[in-house]
C-alpha cells in the first residue's frame, strides 16, 4: 500500500469517526429528551449507576472510583438524597460510616425512563426504517459491537 492510499484510509477513517460521533451525540440528545428533562448531572449518574450495579457504597467509596474529594462526592449525592432517590443508612461493619443506596423511587424512575427510552426508539426504528433496512441496521450493529470488544 503507498502512502497516498494509506493517507486516504486514514481520512476515511476520521470521517467515519466524527460522523459517528455527531450522530451518537444526536441519538443521546433525543433519549434524554423521552425520559424526561430533569436529568442528572454526569456526577449523579455515575452515582445512580454505581449503586444500582455494585449495590450500596460510602461517599468515600464512590468518590475514590470516581477519582474525586469526599466533598465533590458528598455535594453530587445532596440533591439525589433531597429528591428522595438516595437514602443513606448506618454501615453495620462500621458505625461511623454511612452506606447509600437507591431507594425504590430512583429504581421506579430509572425503569420509567428506560422504557420511555426504548419505546421511543423502537416506535421511530418501525415508523422510518422498512424491513430491509432494519436488517441492515442490524448488521450496522454487529459491525459498532466489534469496536468495543477487547
Amino acid at each position: 500500500m503507498n502512502h497516498r492510499s494509506a493517507r486516504s484510509q486514514a481520512d476515511r477513517a476520521a470521517a467515519l469517526a466524527l460522523e459517528m460521533r455527531t450522530l451518537i451525540g444526536k441519538l443521546k440528545r433525543k433519549l434524554r429528551e423521552q425520559a424526561g428533562h430533569e436529568d442528572f448531572t454526569p456526577s449523579q449518574a455515575s452515582v445512580v449507576l454505581r449503586l444500582e450495579k455494585e449495590g450500596p457504597a460510602t461517599v468515600s467509596s464512590l468518590a475514590r472510583r470516581d477519582a474525586m474529594r469526599p466533598q465533590s462526592m458528598s455535594a453530587a449525592i445532596a440533591p439525589l438524597e433531597a429528591a428522595g432517590l438516595v437514602s443513606g443508612a448506618p454501615d453495620p461493619n462500621d458505625g461511623r460510616q454511612t452506606l447509600l443506596s437507591l431507594t425504590p423511587q430512583c429504581r421506579d424512575l430509572l425503569q420509567k425512563r428506560r422504557a420511555a427510552k426504548q419505546d421511543w426508539l423502537t416506535r421511530t426504528i418501525q415508523a422510518k426504517l422498512s424491513l430491509p433496512e432494519q436488517a441492515k441496521l442490524a448488521e450496522a450493529l454487529a459491525i459498532l459491537a466489534r469496536l468495543f470488544e477487547d
